[in-house]
């Protein structure tokens, strides 16, 4: 891809710092956005965790050729995952400073951009950017998705597994996930690990830190009160013994009156 870069001798190479980084365009819809937050937000502490480290951007500008910054196409895809990298932050994804291209893009449809979407921006993923893993989702109709993975020089259909999508170069998985994001009830688009357990944003993953402390807690409370009780039945046990041992010596000590009485 690098090698594929027009670069003309008497032009210094812009960084990111010399590149427009936004378009003031917003996003579709408010749902787009939130959607967009929920894979970047959620994938975010995976990769801090990834052994060789990364990157995942959104709704950010991807360049890639000096003919995109020359006709002023400056637009980058909703989500992209760029693997190998060290994290920090961008301002946009230079492809020639940074020494690589995204090895995953996901694309969120619209009304407006599901025809370019599906059609001119995955050959520039695919002739281009050779993007090894495409994916869209609709955030407002949930069974238009797709996946397409690199295969040669041509994007390849990845099929469908169990109503999920393999990424093999996340060794994740997407799935279509029924529930409430900031406020929202839908179906969302979602990562999860190839058992099937969700990425969880940092907020999911302090409230199940919080119930597993609660139930650690309860669990220990519960002890207590078993080992109470126990100790309350060990007691009454004792008492009880002593009450019939007391009980026993004044029978044994009438016994012995009476037998002393008799012997006069």
């Amino acid at each position: 891809m690098l090698n594929n870069l027009i670069v003309e001798s008497n032009l210094s190479l812009p960084t990111q710092d010399n590149l427009p980084c936004d378009d003031g365009v917003p996003m579709e819809t408010e749902r787009h956005k939130k959607q967009m937050d929920l894979l970047v937000y959620s994938l975010e502490p995976w990769l801090i965790q990834h052994p060789q480290g990364g990157y995942v951007g959104g709704n950010m500008f991807v360049y890639y050729s000096f003919k995109q910054i020359r006709q002023q196409d400056f637009k980058g895809p909703d989500v992209f995952v760029v693997l190998d990298v060290p994290h920090g932050e961008r301002k946009s994804w230079v492809v020639w400073e940074e020494g690589k291209t995204p090895d995953l893009i996901i694309e969120l449809l619209s009304e407006s951009t599901a025809k370019e979407d599906k059609t001119k921006k995955k050959l520039i993923y695919q002739n281009q950017l050779k993007v090894a893993e495409y994916f869209w989702f609709d955030p407002f109709n949930p069974d238009d998705w797709a996946g397409f993975r690199l295969s040669g020089n041509r994007y390849e259909a990845i099929p469908l597994e169990s109503d999920r999508f393999v990424s093999q170069q996340l060794g994740l998985i997407l799935v279509r996930w029924q529930g409430i994001y900031k406020g929202v009830e839908t179906t969302w688009l979602r990562w999860a690990t190839l058992a099937g357990d969700l990425l969880l944003l940092p907020e999911e993953a302090e409230q199940q830190r919080a119930q597993i402390a609660q139930q650690q807690a309860q669990v220990a409370e519960q002890r207590v009160k078993s080992v109470e009780q126990q100790l309350e039945v060990e007691t009454q046990r004792a008492k009880t013994a002593e009450q019939r041992a007391q009980t026993a010596e004044t029978e044994i000590a009438h016994l012995k009156a009476l037998l002393a009485a008799k012997a006069k």
